[in-house]
């Protein structure tokens, strides 16, 4: 009996030692600043993919505008959230919001 309340006694304070882990989340395209700022008026449509990557957000009822968003959460801290518009006309960047 003395032993399976000691095993008991044991498990229980264990259990409480326990440590959560969470894992990093990251979603979307990674836009550094570093990056954004290579952004120029003009770039083509294909210039701006290699910068930053495929759209993630693209509607298609305006064919014409990117969204580009990014999401971290690391484990136990902070989010960061980024969101970049982009507006092409005639194949060209004519406009950039942050």
């Amino acid at each position: 009996m003395t032993k399976w309340a000691i095993n008991c006694f044991l498990l229980f304070l264990l259990s409480g030692c326990s440590i959560i882990y969470r894992p990093d989340i990251q979603q979307g395209n990674v836009l550094k600043q570093s990056t954004i700022q290579q952004l120029k008026l003009g770039m083509t449509e294909e210039q701006v993919r290699y910068l930053l990557g495929s759209c993630v957000l693209q509607t298609p009822f305006e064919p014409n505008r990117s969204d580009y968003v990014y999401f971290y959460q690391p484990g136990h801290a902070e989010s960061t959230q980024r969101h970049v518009t982009l507006i092409f006309s005639a194949g060209r960047l004519v406009s950039i919001k942050k």
